[in-house]
């Protein structure tokens, strides 16, 4: 099947059903306070670019960057829907949101996840990413993981 990945705004249906599918699955794990992500309108009001990926056409996950100018890139609501998982999605996913930020002269990319994100966690150390303290507007969060990769 082939996989695609295309940038899309956050509010068309494919792109909210897969952030409010990420949120049912990640909002009760922890308190409200260590909440995160951004919903569908903050992604667009804070210029969040968002990509949408799709196996057969069928929308499959999706990842976003929230660039800082020059100095880095974020990775925001990046999810792949666990009936894709298992099939390298994740990865090329990130990987493709890393050839991104890579293109737009931003020379890092940063990320924040849950603690209880193992899956993930696993994923960035794969990827090369080290776990750094909190950066941007971030705290100290015993429920956050900070990461950073710099790009080639």
């Amino acid at each position: 099947m082939s996989v695609t990945i295309t940038p899309e705004r956050p509010d068309t249906p494919d792109a909210m059903a897969l952030v409010i599918e990420l949120d049912e699955l990640l909002l009760p794990l922890y308190p409200a306070e260590s909440h995160h992500g951004l919903d569908v309108d903050s992604l667009i009001a804070e210029g969040v670019d968002f990509f949408v990926l799709r196996v057969g056409g069928e929308p499959a996950g999706c990842g976003g960057v929230k660039l800082y100018g020059a100095e880095y890139g974020e990775v925001k609501r990046m999810f792949v829907r666990p009936q894709f998982r298992g099939r390298g999605l994740s990865k090329r996913m990130l990987g493709h949101l890393e050839a991104f930020t890579r293109e737009q002269g931003a020379p890092l990319l940063r990320l924040e996840t849950g603690v209880l994100q193992r899956e993930a966690i696993a994923l960035y150390e794969r990827m090369g990413y080290v776990e750094v303290g909190p950066f941007g507007d971030y705290r100290l969060d015993p429920h956050s993981l900070f990461y950073e990769k710099r790009l080639g």
